[in-house]
């Protein structure tokens, strides 16, 4: 098994560490004309249950 052969110091692990980053969801707006609420792309609209153009569920 692999094993290091010097302790990694703490500046370096934090720093390497510093690039893990999250990012911002990305958000579109609903195909549906009267509702045009923010959702994620790829899903059924919460506010109007509609996914391209088409009623999939009814609304919460």
């Amino acid at each position: 098994m692999a094993v290091p052969k010097r302790k990694k110091s703490r500046s370096n692990t934090r720093s390497r560490r510093s690039q893990w980053k999250t990012s911002a969801p990305q958000l579109v707006e609903c195909s549906n004309r009267a509702c045009r609420k923010l959702k994620p792309p790829h899903v059924v609209c919460p506010e109007c249950g509609q996914y391209d153009n088409r009623q999939v569920v009814e609304p919460a």
